[in-house]
């Protein structure tokens, strides 16, 4: 009985670590905050929390996700295998065919979520849930194109939310830009820490094909245009205390940008690619900071 348990157990455990679940979490607090604190600020917090259709827009968009990373990592499992072996090693707790039967029902799941928000949502997820595909099939081996891609479909389920409320102010969109801009550095950055695995399954990305000098160029033009957008934000736009961070951003993309030209070992990699996850958890909390009379209320 306890060793069925453990397998059980075990089985979740990858099941987790497949879809990537602590992303995906991650994902969904990043919505509801900005749904509270940024986009529908003439609404309370009861109306926000309790809304029906931002609830099924949140859940269609993490069941999409989770979907792509089980498409995502069933095409990457070889190149994994070198990569990222502790975690291929806990992925394998759960089968191929498992995964696969998984990733139809999800997507299903998720466009039958969406259709009870509007048709259009259900246009918008399926569009998202092929797109997903394609990139994990084809497009990521292409140089540029497949960070490009990765770094848009990371921040296309809150684009969801933007056109749920109707918010199209510029000071958002400089926002998702600066997102964009950062999680464009952290693919580019996990490049260069998974060259190995690339090179030899010929995933033809920047590292591999320019070279490591010609993916930190891009690294370092990617950061100064993040360092112009903050500065952009903090000196052009009222976005309160969260000031602080994007300052604080700043300084470590600027301490990113230091070692980076310094490093050449694959934990070099791992550092700075750590480092931009940092910050990224750090943005999700930070809207917080927008507006803090807001947060007073509700707490």
């Amino acid at each position: 009985m306890r060793k069925r348990t453990r397998h059980t157990l075990l089985k979740i455990l990858g099941l987790f670590s497949s879809v990537r679940g602590y992303n995906i979490l991650m994902v969904c607090v990043a919505q509801y905050l900005a749904s509270i604190f940024v986009l529908s600020q003439e609404s309370s917090l009861r109306s926000v929390l309790f809304d029906d259709q931002l609830f099924m827009l949140v859940w269609a968009g993490a069941l999409a996700i989770a979907s792509g990373y089980i498409i995502n990592g069933f095409y990457d499992k070889e190149k994994d295998l070198i990569n990222k072996p502790l975690k291929s090693m806990i992925d394998r707790l759960v089968g191929q065919n498992t995964k696969l039967t998984l990733y139809f029902l999800l997507n299903f799941l998720s466009v039958i979520v969406a259709s009870y928000v509007s048709f259009r949502a259900v246009l918008f997820f399926s569009g998202y849930i092929f797109s997903m595909w394609l990139y994990s099939h084809r497009i990521k081996k292409i140089p540029f194109w497949g960070n490009f891609t990765s770094a848009l479909l990371a921040i296309v389920p809150f684009f969801a939310v933007f056109i749920y409320y109707k918010n199209f102010e510029t000071v958002i969109f400089m926002h998702a830009l600066l997102l964009f801009l950062l999680i464009l550095i952290k693919d580019l950055i996990k490049d260069l820490e998974n060259l190995k695995g690339d090179l030899l399954h010929n995933y033809q990305t920047i590292p591999v094909k320019y070279g490591e000098r010609y993916a930190k160029w891009g690294i370092s033009v990617a950061s100064l245009l993040c360092l112009f957008l903050i500065y952009a934000l903090t000196h052009y736009f009222n976005v309160g205390y969260m000031a602080y961070y994007l300052i604080f951003t700043a300084i470590m993309l600027c301490l990113l940008l230091t070692l980076l030209w310094s490093s050449n070992l694959h934990k070099h990699y791992i550092l700075l690619h750590n480092l931009l996850k940092l910050v990224l958890v750090m943005g999700v909390f930070s809207v917080l900071l927008i507006n803090p009379e807001r947060f007073l209320t509700l707490v």
